[in-house]
This record gives structure tokens, sequence and C-alpha cells, in this order.
């Protein structure tokens, strides 16, 4: 028996009916599948204990696997009996037939009762038992075949192996099945689950699943409401939590080893050293070799265990690789007596082979994409808890702009690192195995190709690390270009009223000019690196070849050497360029790494240098802090005011209440909960209730009096949507008084325990501010009783305060009562006796006045004899920010014509929006935007390329048919003839298509270049000349994205992706010409085939491409709302919402990835269906070469076996580059939309002031008039932000709409309301257009009150402002503003509210200035402070948009009007 162990050859391969000798069926056959099991079983067990989903209950389906699987038990152990009653019977069966049917017996059994077992596990379809049943059919099928071929005594074994066998195809059968879902699983609460997670095992192999979601895809545009829920492992929470808890435990390990008492000085440093943390760190970094704690270890912990099963799969799929080649080593073997069936056998197992690596290779992407998706989710998440920790110092070292990209591209390039990590070790695997058999095929001349693939390896690396080089060099460009941007739109109406836009263009376009240069360098090396791509593994072959024949000339080059040799090589093709590419992008990933890591270990807040706790009856104190300059205790329920001049740290004092300051000595305490208003209110995108009520439940009595209290009623009834209204990005559709009145109302509605008000009351007008003081703040508003500290620059309301805290650069220089400070007689005394408005007021007969019957209503009666004026406040619907609300349905809203009689506004639609959603393109990319992009190329270019990518194919297709021609010369006396012509023309065609792709890629990328700059170009000049109303009504994020996202992907995606589509197409075109012409049988199957694939394709595209604009629509929100929340972080910090803004962002990123999930797997879906005709087509291609094999030489029928095998790649990747040029191409038509808005002409009107506004003489007027009375948008008119509708305004009696925009407003000069500076140079923010001298700018620095501030930096007129000019205080960036105005001194100057941040004393100076400064200019001031205007020449009252009193202020006092109410309520009158 044992000689007939393995195979005889004479009964297995020489004949025509093959057969297995019966001792490799009854042992090896037999065995396999039971070997399988007992290896898995472990493992799986392992894996079910694990697995927590419910259980099943028993079904039909269960109880008949169970069944079948008992009686195959039965059979196996009749097998035994029946061979214990053959021994029995003295006729002794060899041991085999005790063996087999024992283990056999054992298996089954074991496989029936994990049947059961996973049925309790939840376990719907089991992919370990369908193998198992698999295995177990194919390998009885060798049996049953010779068993039918031969007769056999024994007539029972033969029965029972029947049953067996159709037992076992009934199993396999039914495992095909999955079950109903579990009981009590988790998954029933979703609305629409993922079906992957009640998918059977064969339905997740080959991701049928999700055809379902193709066919609706290609039925209609996808939306947000067909994308099914994530899977509990992908969601954004559990993701962050698991990534959160490993960086604390690697944080943790790190401090325990560090030296204790080192670290107490380098903190010290830290804190001490002004602004350069770099002095501190060199310190750090000398001291200890320590070790800081590695975020990546964080992430392998994360994330590493699932991304192994993913490189598991991919080592399957590399050595399944090498299987095709040898196999068609045995198809162009020619040997005429061969069995028919040994060729069509061939044919089959490679087609199998295939098949199978597909499945095992799109299950490996599987995991590592997802990996990639949680990856990118972890990061993020983990990035924006620590946003909301991170101290001042620290988030001023990043930019808002730079910390949003650690979360868009790092995170990013995290995720596009995953999908190829494995190829670190798969490359040097598979370029192994290659020469491995390619030296068992050609001997040593194999290290001839080595040689030349060692040499490109230092070529691909040298081009790589300079690639990147550019690439960090074009990064640092294209982050100062969006910062530059974001900054231009932030102050896009400054620019506007400056005239300084061809300023800032200029140097945007500087910045991109350096950007395209950058980009052209890489260009050049990407054209190099492409030729290096195609021709590396022709060069190999063609030395390795060249090598082989000339060594020896007994050496002949024959199909079966030659065309293995090339498969092989194309396999090395693979590894050799991707590996230098991973090691690249690892480089990359390496620095975004850094990046992440040192924003992570940035300092964080301390979360315990303010002591909370909660008031305790009898303590009586509120607030204490304590340290060297400052002193300061408040009673519980005090109204304490701060005063001081601006910029001696009033703002600081309260940050460092709210702990927003680093604490180096002292104590705070603030006992109970905060509510916090900033100087500068912020303003979330969100409905104006929302706003208020930032995140508490809603209680209506409470809300109304809020809105009440704030002045809030009247705004409300102006707003479009009342409190519906949604919010602009930073409330730009409110007024600076609305805004600041919302933040209150926020504060109000909150109703904590301590109240830090930061000059709440200076951007409203003075008899709101007297309302809201009453109502709010005062000793009878609604938070009596309450510790208020409030910042002021209001001295009317010092005497109903109970304390006064005077601050002098930053130390406390006075405190006391009113009453206390005035007896002291020291500075503040005197202070207040310049400016109080009677020298020798009364207290009492203040505390009259203030505890005056005031009406509650928000209609204020100013006290006039006779009563019969009344003011209604209000609301400008053209906000002080400018531009109309852009209501498609009233674009001419006609507030300037009301009627005192008339009906109050209808109120709107609450639902109509401001903000439009951002819309996704739906249905296929129209054919115009590819026009629209050849044309940026240029047509002609583009007819070039093609015809290049055609001659290139010519070449190769040339070079493989003179091998295929070359392996045929006939073999002489053992050699082959004229061998050097043949390697002479090999080399020259091959040589010759790889100059072609270096001059067709270059080309391609020019254009592509080209095409970027047109585009920025236009995109750029739009912007620049838009009207305002568009930016009023566009989030500013949506604009940058199209500056980042859309203008990155033309510059970078675009060029590449055609490249590849040309490639991949010209690729598949000329496999299908080789094959058609040496096997032309094959034109019958190219039609059905082309037809499922066309149709996979359709499908595919469809669904991808929609899911990727759903995508990127659903990306721009995590952003916004990111650097929403940067920039209040302050706030969310003092009312303690940091956990709901953090559920809100990871509901935002769940949104996201609820879109990307899908496409990833439609990318799996439609891998294995394309690569499935792929195969199809190696299938074909044998089979017909070993039909017609008789008249077929071997040269070509290794030519089209070895086309085929490449085919599949180039047809999946056709199909993926077909989509993302589709997808990527949006780009254009996203940046064409932009380009296209309309610009600043007499487009859009405003219908107020219909009335002619003249005057002539110079002096100064001041404006004054309710808040919305139209005081800000008459200024705007002047600049034609707003357009007249009907009426003039003439200016030295030019009328203004005839002239041009910039000549107009560089002749105006504005000091408006917000005070905007940008970041770069104090000097560029003055004078960019560098027209002024030095002189001249310290002259106007002198002027505004700023030399001594500037002279006392060390860097003087180039003191860098930061984004924003967050380094400055309010009250300074107004200055530099006023400063602006003094350098450009023109005839017409306008003030906007401009000193309503300053303190009375800088106040008075800068009057003083401009009355000089400007006395022989027109000067126009919106007042708020009426004191400021009582000199002026003439007055003018506005109410409703229209013109109420016009005249000097004597007079209109004298004749009791509008006015006269005002200046009785500022007690002026």
């Amino acid at each position: 028996m044992s000689l007939f162990f393995f195979q005889d050859a004479n009964l297995s391969i020489h004949t025509d009916s093959p057969n297995l000798t019966p001792c490799f069926q009854n042992t090896i056959l037999a065995w396999i599948p039971s070997i399988y099991l007992w290896t898995a079983l472990p493992f799986y067990l392992l894996y079910l204990k694990r697995s927590k989903r419910g259980y099943i209950v028993l079904s039909v389906l269960s109880r008949f696997k169970t069944l079948f699987g008992v009686l195959l038990w039965c059979v196996s152990w009749a097998d035994l009996f029946y061979s214990f009653h053959e021994l029995l019977q003295s006729r002794t069966p060899p041991p085999v037939y005790f063996v087999t049917p024992l283990v056999v017996g054992i298996t089954v059994l074991l496989a029936t009762l994990l049947i059961q077992y996973e049925r309790l596990r939840g376990v719907q379809s089991s992919g370990v038992l369908i193998i198992f049943w698999f295995l177990s059919v194919f390998c009885a099928m060798g049996p049953f075949w010779s068993k039918i071929m031969t007769t056999t005594a024994q007539r029972f074994r033969s029965a029972t192996f029947y049953i067996y066998f159709v037992l076992l195809i009934i199993e396999l059968i039914l495992s095909c099945f999955k079950e109903k879902p579990p009981f009590f699983s988790p998954a029933g609460t979703d609305p629409n689950p993922s079906p992957e997670l009640t998918s059977g095992f064969l339905s997740r192999l080959t991701f049928w699943w999700f055809t379902s979601f193709a066919i609706l895809g290609y039925k209609k545009p996808l939306e947000d409401k067909d994308l099914w829920s994530l899977n509990e492992d992908d969601i954004s929470k559990n993701i962050v939590q698991k990534l959160s808890r490993e960086w604390d435990k690697e944080k943790a390990e790190c401090k325990q080893k560090e030296d204790v008492t080192y670290r107490k000085k380098s903190n010290h440093a830290l804190n001490h050293v002004g602004d350069g943390p770099e002095e501190a760190e060199v310190l750090i970094r000398d001291k200890r070799h320590n070790r800081k704690p590695s975020f990546l270890k964080a992430l392998m912990r994360t994330f590493g265990p699932y991304f192994l099963i993913g490189s598991f799969f991919k080592l399957i799929q590399d050595l399944l690789s090498f299987v095709n080649p040898q196999l068609l080593r045995l198809v162009s073997v020619r040997n005429k007596d061969a069995p028919a069936w040994w060729g069509f056998l061939i044919a089959a197992l490679m087609f199998v082979c295939a098949v199978l690596q597909t499945l095992i290779l799109h299950q490996h992407f599987q995991y590592c994409f997802v990996t990639g998706m949680r990856l990118r989710t972890g990061i993020t998440g983990v990035i924006y808890r620590k946003s909301l920790v991170i101290t001042n110092s620290a988030k001023r070292s990043s930019t808002v702009g730079e910390i949003v990209n650690l979360m868009s591209v790092d995170a990013q390039r995290f995720m596009d690192l995953v999908a190829f990590l494995n190829m670190l070790w798969s490359a040097p695997l598979q370029t192994c195995l290659a020469l491995y058999f390619l030296w068992r095929a050609l001997g040593p001349s194999v290290l001839a190709g080595v040689a030349v693939m060692v040499l490109l390896i230092p070529f691909n690396s040298a081009v790589a690390i300079k690639t990147r080089a550019y690439q960090v060099e074009q990064m640092r460009y294209k982050d100062s270009r969006i910062k530059l941007m974001n900054e231009i739109l932030g102050g896009i109406k400054v620019l506007k009223l400056y005239a300084w836009e061809p300023s800032f263009s200029e140097k945007v376009l500087e910045i991109r000019k350096n950007e395209l240069r950058v980009l052209k360098k890489s260009a050049y090396l990407n054209s190099l690196s492409n030729f290096a791509w195609i021709s590396s593994p022709f060069l190999v072959a063609l030395t390795t070849f060249a090598v082989y024949v000339l060594v020896d000339e007994k050496n002949t080059l024959d199909a079966e050497k030659a065309f293995v040799s090339l498969s092989l090589f194309n396999i090395l093709k693979f590894p050799l360029t991707m590996l230098p590419q991973v090691i690249s992008n690892i480089a990359q990933t390496s620095v975004s790494l850094k990046r992440i890591q040192q924003f992570l270990s940035h300092d964080e807040l301390d979360p315990n240098c303010v002591e909370r706790k909660v008031i305790a009856p009898g303590k009586e104190i509120g607030v204490v802090l304590r340290s060297a300059a400052i002193n300061l205790l408040v009673p519980s329920g005090a109204l304490v005011a701060v005063v001081g001049h601006v910029g001696c740290g009033k703002s600081s004092l309260v940050s460092a209440l709210l702990g927003e300051m680093e604490k180096l000595e002292g104590e705070v305490a603030v006992k109970g909960s905060v509510a916090y208003v900033p100087q500068q209110a912020w303003i979330q995108n969100a409905t104006l209730k929302d706003n208020i009520l930032f995140g508490q439940a809603p209680n209506e009595q409470k809300y109304q009096n809020t809105l009440e209290a704030c002045a809030l009623k009247t705004d409300l009834e102006v707003l479009p949507g009342g409190d519906h209204t949604e919010i602009g990005e930073k409330g730009i559709n409110l007024s600076g008084g609305q805004r600041q009145r919302v933040s209150l109302a926020r504060a109000v509605f909150s109703s904590s325990d301590i109240y830090l008000l930061d000059d709440p009351l200076s951007a409203v007008d003075s008899h709101v501010a007297k309302h809201i003081f009453d109502q709010v703040i005062g000793p009878d508003g609604v938070l009596k009783g309450k510790t208020r500290i409030l910042v002021t620059h209001g001295i009317g309301f010092l005497p109903q305060v109970d304390h006064i805290v005077v601050l002098t650069d930053g130390k406390i220089s006075e405190m006391g009562s009113y009453q206390e400070l005035l007896k002291q007689n020291k500075a503040f005394a005197e202070f207040l006796r310049n400016y109080a408005l009677d020298e020798n007021i009364e207290e009492d007969e203040l505390t009259t006045a203030a505890s005056c019957p005031c009406p509650s209503t928000a209609t204020m009666c100013p006290f006039s004899p006779n009563g019969s004026v009344v003011l209604t406040r209000q609301l400008s619907v053209i906000s002080s920010e400018g531009g109309e609300c852009p209501n498609k349905m009233s674009t001419k809203r006609r507030v300037g014509e009301k009627k005192p009689a008339e009906p109050p506004l209808p109120k709107r639609n609450p639902n109509e929006k401001l903000i439009q959603a951002e819309t996704a393109e739906v249905g296929t990319v129209k054919l115009t935007v590819f026009w629209q992009y050849m044309k940026a190329v240029s047509p002609v270019l583009s007819l070039i390329i093609c015809f290049l990518y055609c001659c290139q194919n010519a070449a190769a297709i040339g070079a493989n048919v003179w091998l295929s021609d070359w392996t045929n010369e006939p073999v002489i006396n053992g050699t082959q003839h004229n061998t050097s012509m043949r390697i002479g023309v090999y080399a020259a065609l091959g040589l010759l298509q790889g100059f072609i792709v270096f001059v067709s890629s270059f080309t391609l990328a020019m254009g592509g270049i080209n095409a970027a700059r047109k585009l920025h170009m236009a995109l750029l000049e739009n912007k620049f000349h838009t009207p305002q109303s568009f930016y009023d009504t566009t989030p500013t994020g949506r604009i940058i994205n199209r500056f980042s996202k859309d203008i990155f992907v033309i510059d970078e995606v675009i060029p590449p992706t055609i490249l590849m589509f040309l490639g991949t197409f010209f690729n598949s075109l000329s496999t299908i010409i080789v094959i058609i012409a040496s096997t032309p049988l094959f034109t019958v199957v190219i039609i059905p085939l082309a037809v499922l694939y066309f149709f996979v394709q359709r499908f595919y595209v469809a669904t991808s491409r929609q899911l990727k604009r759903l995508e990127s629509v659903s990306r721009s929100p995590i952003y916004s709302h990111f650097s929403e929340t940067i920039s209040g972080t302050s706030i969310i910090r003092a009312y303690q919402r940091e956990e709901s803004f953090i559920a809100i962002s990871d509901q935002k990123v769940d949104e996201n990835q609820k879109s990307y999930y899908p496409s990833i797997m439609s990318n799996r879906w439609l891998g294995i269906r394309v690569e499935f005709v792929g195969n199809c087509i190696v299938l074909f291609a044998a089979l017909f070469a070993v039909i017609g094999k008789s008249s077929l030489n071997a040269g070509l029928v290794g030519l089209s076996v070895s086309y085929a095998l490449q085919v599949t790649l180039a047809l999946n990747w056709m199909v993926r580059t077909t989509s993302d040029l589709e997808t990527n191409i949006v780009a254009v038509e996203r940046i064409k939309e932009y380009s296209e808005t309309e610009t600043e002409v007499s487009y859009w009107k405003s219908s107020m002031f219909t009335n002619l506004l003249s005057w002539h003489e110079t002096g100064s007027i001041g404006i004054v008039g309710r808040t919305g009375a139209g005081k800000s948008s008459m200024t705007l008119c002047l600049f034609r932000i707003l357009e007249a509708v009907k009426g003039e305004i003439r200016i030295d009696g030019v009328r203004i709409s005839e002239i041009g925009l910039h000549d107009l407003r560089s002749r105006l000069t504005i000091i408006p309301q917000d005070p905007v500076l940008f970041s770069g140079t104090l000097r560029m923010n003055l004078d960019p257009f560098n027209k002024y001298s030095d002189e001249e700018v310290w002259k106007a620095l002198e002027l505004s009150h700023l030399k001594r501030f500037v002279s006392s930096q060390p860097s003087m007129l180039e003191f860098e402002c930061s984004e924003g000019g967050e380094n400055l205080s309010v009250g300074q960036r107004q200055l530099v503003c006023l400063a602006r105005a003094l350098l450009r001194k023109t005839r017409v100057l306008i003030l906007d509210e401009a000193t309503a941040a300053i303190d009375l004393e800088t106040d008075d100076l800068i009057q003083m200035t401009i009355r000089t400064q400007f006395e022989d200019c027109t000067v126009l001031t919106i007042a708020h402070r009426l004191n400021t205007i009582m000199d002026y020449t003439r007055i003018l009252v506005l109410d409703n948009g229209t013109i109420a009193e016009f005249d000097t202020p004597t007079n209109l006092i004298a004749s009791k009007g509008i006015f006269y109410g005002m200046a009785k309520d500022a007690g002026l009158a």
C-alpha cells in the first residue's frame, strides 16, 4: 500500500481518464477538512466568546442543519463499524479504514455541535463552517469521480460514500442560507441599520449586501436619508473614548518616568520666558533624554489589532499571486501529446486562483480602509477635545487655520497611508519570491535585472525625498494663502471701505505664484518618476534577457521563459514602485504625527486654578482674587464696577476669574456657577433662540422676561423669522448692539450665581444702555442679588454700583464705593470731576433719577413736557454689518418708507433661512464642466496629450509582439540566430515608450498648472468684487472651502487622475487588441463581458459620485463648527458646556463618515465585480489557447495570456479613475460657480434714504438715532456698499453713482464700528500700499495716542499683529483704525461709533485729535455718547431711515424734538 501512497504518474497524468490512488483518496483528501476545522477551532471559539449579539431562536433551518449533521456522523461511523465487522470475519482491512471514519466522524460531530453553539452566540451565517463544508465536498469529488469510473467490490463502502456525498452537498447548500437576526440584539433601535451586520458570510465575502444600495444610487441621486447608520465600532464617541484612554495611559507612563524636580524647573521656565517657548525647549532637551509621550503608540494600541487582520489577508494574497505565473508556464509548454483535459484543468485552476486572490485582496482592503476611517475619526475627536482645554498662550502659537488643518489635512494623511501601509513588509516579500522564481527560470542572469532595480531604488527615493521637500514648501505657501484669505474674508467689509482690495489681491497672487512655482518643480519630478515607473519593468526585462542570451549561446529564449519572466516582472512592478511611495508617505505622515503630537502635548488650562465651591449660606464672599498686585474680595450679591484706561488689564482680570490665564501665584476662588459676557459678543451660527438658550432647557416665561429685560422684543419684530431667524456666522446679520444684547440675554437666561460682564454696554446706544442697566445689571435689575462684576467705561452708572475697582497697569490703584472714592480725592476723583456730566451732582438726586418709574416695555417715553413724542425702538433689517438679508422673497425691503400708521411688518416664514444650505450637485457631471477644464488647459494641448498616449501604447505592444516573435525563432544546434538584432529592436521600442511617457506626463502637468492658475485667478478676481450682501449670507467656511479644498483638487488631484485614467484606458484597450489578434475566437466573449463591465461601472459611478458629493458637503460643517468653537472656547468653558459641544462635533463627524463608509464599500463592491470580469478574460484567453493549440505558436499563447493576467488591475483602476475624475472635476464646477457670482455694480439697492441729502460746508455733523434707525446704513450708502434706489448722493457736487468704486472709496475714510486688523506688521495694517514714509506713520501714531505703546515694543513699527489683532486690546485696535484715518487724511471722514470701546479720557483725546487734524474736512460721526457731539456744527437725527431733524444742537434742544428727548435721557438737557 505504501508504494501507492504517492501519485502514480501513469494512473494520474499520462492518460485520457485521470484518476487518483485509493490511498491518497482515503488519507490526504479525507483528512484535509478535518485538519482545517481543528486548526481554526480554538481561534474561532475565542472570537465567539467575545462577541455579544444575543441568541437566535431555534429555527427550521437550524434543525435541518443539525439533523443532517447527525446523519453524516452516523454514516461515517457505519463505515467504522463495518471495518470492525470485517475484522471479526477475519478479513483484516488496512488501518486507514479505521482511522479515517473515526476522524471524519468526530469532526462532523464537532461541526454539528458548532452549529448549535453559534446559534446561541447569535451568529447568523458562519464562514468557518461554510469553508469546512466546501472543503469536504471539494475533497470528496476525487473519490466520487474514481468510484464512478471504476467498479469496485466494496459495495457497502460505495453506498455509504454516495450517501455521505449527497449529505455533504445538502449541508453546504443549507449553510449558505443565513439565520434570522438574534434576539435582544443592540441593533434593534436603529432606524436605518446597515445590512452588513445581518448579511451572510458569502454576501460579506462578495459584498453582495451592498448591491441594493448601488441600485438605489443608480435609480435616483442618493440623499442623506438613504444612508445607513454607522456600525457601533465606527461611532465617533466609542472610537475617541478608546483612543483618549490609550493616550492618557501613554502620558501617565511618561509622567511617572520623568524626574519630578526637573519638571518643576522646566514649567517655571516655560511660564516666565516671555514669548519664547523655544528657549525653554532647548533647556529641556539638554537636561533629560526622557521620551515624550508617543501618540503613535496610542494609535497602535487602539487600531493595531483590527489592522493586523487585514495584514493576514494580504499575506495570503501575496502568496497566491505567484501561483498564476507558474500555471502560465504549464500552459505555454507545448507538449503536443499532453491530454486535452490537462490544458482545461490548468485554465480552470488559473481562474479559481485569480478569483480567490480577488476575494482575499478586497477583504484586506476592507480592513485597511475601515482602520483608516476610524483613525481619522479618532484623531479629529481628540484634537477637538484638546482644543477646548488648551491654554490661551498655546492657542496663540497656532492660528485657527493651522489647527483646522491638523484636523483636515493631517488626519487625512493617516487615512491615506493606512491603505498601503502593509506594503512595508509585503513589497520585500513579493520581491524575494519573484526573484526566486526568476532564478529558477533564467539562472544567474536575473542578477543583471536585480542590479537595475537596485539602481532604480535610490533614484526613486531621491525623487520621493525631493517631492516631499517641495510638498512641505508648498504646504507652507498654501497655509499662508489660506490664512490670508481667511482674514481677507473676515475683514472684507473693511477692505471694501478702505479700497484696499488691489493691495491684498496682489499679496494673495504673490503667494499663489510661489505655490505654482513649486508645483511646476514637482511636475518635472513626477514626469521623471513616471518615466521610471513605466520603464523600470521593461529595463529589468531587457537587461535580464540580453544578459541571458549573450552569456552563452546555448541559452535560448523560448515562450515559457520569456512570458513567465515577464509576468513575474509585472508582479515586481507594483511593490517596487509602491515601496518608495509608501516610504515618502510615511515621511509625510510622520511630520503630521509630530504636528498632532505637539498640539496634543500643549499645556492645558488647570481646571483647579479657580476654586469653584457652591456658596454655603453663611459665607458672604462671592469672588476672591489674591496676588502680589491685586487683592480683590467681592461679597456675594454685590455689584462691582471695574474701570481704567485702555489696555490696563480689565479684561485680563475677568479672564483670571474665569481661569483662562495661567496662574503664576496667588489664589482665585469663584463660588458658584458663572455666566460670562465677553467684550466682543460670540454668536453661533444657529437660531437666535438657540443662541440665548445655549443648551439650557427652554422655559417660556423666563425666556420672555429675558428678552424683555435685554430690550430684544422689538428686534424680534423686525427680524424675518422672529426668534427662529438663523444668525449667520459670527452674528453677521445682527448689528453690533444686537449681538451684544443677545450675548447678555444668554447670560441672564443661564441664571448663574456670578456674572462677569466685560463692557457689555459699549456697543449699544446710551438710552438702551440705560434700559439694560436698570432692567438687568443695576440694583433693581433682573440680576439683583447675584454677584456681578461689570467692566465699564460709562460713568453714568458708577454712582449706583456697590464698589468700584480702579485698575492702572494691571494693579488695583483704588477701590471703594463711589462716595469713598470721591472723598479719597485721588486720580479717580479728579477724572470724575472732569468728565461727570454736572460737577455738583448730588448722590441722592441721581438715585431718584435711577429709581424713576421707567416703562418696562422696550418703547421708551422721553420725559417731554407734552409727552407727545414717542420713539419706538426700531431694529434695522439692514444691519450695521451692511447688506440686506438676502431673502429671495423680498429683495427690496422697504423699511425706510414705513409710515408710523402701518401695521408692523408681517412675520415671515420662521423657517426662512438666512444662510442657504450648501447644495450638492446631483446627477452626472455635465460634459460642459470637462470642456471648461479643457479650455483652461487649452484644447490643442489636450489633443496632443491623447495622441502621445496612443503612441506610447503602440510602442509597448510593438515591443511585446517583437518578443513573442523572437521566442518563436527556431533553435538550430541549440542556438538561436541574430540575437543582437533582436535585442536592439526590443530595446529601441521599449525606450521609445519610456520617452513618450516622459513627454506626455510633463505636457499634462504643465496644462494642469496652467488651468489651476487661470481658475484661481478668476475666483479671486470675482471674490474681491462681489457685493457685501454675498458675504453676509455665505459662511466664510464655504468660501474658504473653495479656496482650499477645491483649489487643492485642481492643483494636485485632477492632473494625476487624468494621467491615471488615460494610462489605464489605453492599457485595457491594448490588452483586448493583443488577445483578439492572437486568438480571434475571443471576440465572441468580449461583448457579454463588456456589457457586464459597463453595467457595473455605471451603477458604481452613479452611486460613488453622489456619495463623494454628500461626503464633501457634510465635511465643511465639521470644520466650521470647529473654528466657531475655537473662537468661543472661553464662553463654552465659562458656561461649562464642553460636553454638549463635543457631542455636536462627534455627531457632525459621524454624519460625514456615514457617507464615507458606503463609498469605501462601493469600491470593494466594484473591485470584486470588475476583477471577476478580468478573471473571465484570463479564463477565456487560456481556454482558447488550449482549444487552438494546434494552430497557435507558443509565443502568441504566452503573449495573450500574460496580457490577460495584467488586465484585471487596469480594468479596476479604470473604473476607479473614471469615478475619481467625475468626482473631482466637480471642484471645477464649484469654483466656476463662485467665479461667476454677480459683481458690484448698481445691482443691488437699498430702499433707504429716498430723500436727497446734501451738505456743502466743511465742519462736523453728528448723526444720531435709535439703534436701527439707519445710521450705519447711511454711511454704507456713501461708500456705495448699499446703492441708492432713488434720489442721489453728491459729494462736492459729484454724483457718487457715476464714479468708479475704487476712486470713490479711496477718497473717503471711515473708522468702522468693529476694528479689523490683519495679521502682519503694524505698518502693513496702517499702510498696505507703502504710500507713506515712516515719519508720517509715526506722526499718525502719535496723534492717535499709540506712540507710547508702539515705541515700547521691541520691533516698533514691525510689531506683529496676530490674526484679527488678538494681541491688542479692543480699544487699542480702535486706535489703530484712527491712525489709519489720520494717515489717509481724506476730505470726508466718517466715524461709526468709533470710540465705543474706549475709556472717556482717551475718547476725549481722540475727539481733540479729530477736531484739530480734520478741521478742514467734513466729519460725520455716528454717536452713541451724545456728549461727544454736543459741540458739532450740525446734528442729523434719523428715525426709521428718514431724516427727522437736522439743525445745530442748541436749536434742536430748544425745539424740544426727538433729539431733546435723547439728550434728556443721557442727562445732557
